[in-house]
């Protein structure tokens, strides 16, 4: 997406209501006086005639990854040359096996090698290679894991219940420190990703941010620069960052820490942004700072969110501060839309 659209309509929009008073609400004679304003851009999502004749031509020239076969997979990969593949088919043919049972039998693949293939195959994320990624992030390392497939139940649950065309921001949030927010946002926003959904990540967590841990991140220019308007012309075609193992997923880190989280996350050119955003992303995450000690950053997320996802931690989430969550969660009009019990 190209958020220098986005912040030259901020910009319009900034200049233009200048003179007017800056209310939480704005509405005025019954009508939001922040969608008067709106100059909506481009919808990145609609394809042109151009874009789908080029579509066409990519699927009649056989890029399917289903069309091809596991061995060449292997090839392209420099896993396999065209010796083993022979040898393998030949194995393989003789003792009744699939291709990757006998690649593995033969001691010419490992089973990595072969799930990354299936994942090429069926156009599902996975790769051995992730040394710059957390261990946290178990929907890339051990994708076909327990922990993986509890992140999958909770995709599920949320595509046939919660996720709309007009709802799709959901802010992950928790009582206290040290229960997981971080690690189920971030694997949860891979598993929309791994499902075809375009996704984007955002840390709003502007206390003790860790999305760049997670993700390998070292730009310090993030979410709240762009919040406070100081980010340059020529950084914006780089944000949000692109997960190139995983193709549908974008990141966008906190950036800079900033001496005024609360501020920045009350002001109009919050949701200003995340109206925009939403035009390029079919699901988006947020990251928060735990509520019990930053009530006023999570009742800002959560009013713009306007859904969440409450995650709690097996012997360690105390009910009272549960209690008190969901009574600012309410407090900002914010849908729970479920629970997590994070054992992890």
């Amino acid at each position: 997406m190209k958020i220098k659209s986005l912040m030259d309509f901020l910009n319009k929009e900034s200049s233009e209501s200048q003179d007017e008073p800056d209310t939480r609400r704005g509405q005025k004679n019954g009508a939001w006086s922040d969608d008067e304003k709106v100059v909506y851009i481009d919808n990145a999502k609609l394809e042109t005639a151009d874009d789908q004749t080029r579509g066409k031509e990519l699927l009649a020239g056989g890029t399917q990854w289903a069309d091809q076969c596991m061995g060449e997979i292997l090839v392209d990969l420099d896993k396999l040359d065209r010796s083993d593949v022979d040898r393998i088919t030949s194995y393989q043919q003789n003792k009744g096996l699939y291709f990757g049972e006998a690649a593995v039998e033969l001691g010419l693949a490992t089973q990595d090698d072969i799930l990354h293939a299936l994942s090429t195959q069926f156009g599902y994320t996975y790769s051995p290679d992730l040394d710059n990624l957390s261990n946290e992030l178990v929907m890339a390392y051990s994708p076909f894991g327990e922990q993986a497939e509890e992140f999958r139940a909770i995709r599920g649950q949320l595509l046939s219940g919660w996720l709309k065309p007009e709802q799709k921001t959901l802010a992950i949030v928790s009582p206290e420190s040290n229960e997981g927010r971080s690690y189920v946002a971030a694997n949860l926003a891979m598993a929309f990703s791994q499902s075809g959904h375009s996704t984007l990540l955002i840390d709003a967590d502007m206390r003790a941010p860790q999305q760049h841990h997670l993700f390998s991140i070292s730009r310090r220019i993030g979410f709240s620069k762009l919040l406070a308007g100081r980010v340059k012309i020529e950084e914006l075609d780089a944000l949000p960052d692109q997960i190139s193992t995983f193709q549908m997923l974008s990141v966008l880190g906190c950036g800079a820490i900033p001496p005024n989280p609360a501020e920045l996350l009350n002001q109009r050119a919050f949701s200003r942004i995340m109206r925009e955003l939403k035009k390029y992303f079919d699901v988006i995450i947020f990251d928060t700072p735990p509520a019990t000690l930053y009530q006023a950053d999570v009742i800002s997320i959560a009013a713009v969110a306007g859904s969440s996802l409450v995650v709690t931690k097996r012997g360690q989430s105390r009910m009272e501060n549960v209690k008190t969550l969901m009574s600012l969660l309410a407090q900002a009009e914010c849908n729970v839309v479920g629970s997590v019990l994070n054992q992890y």
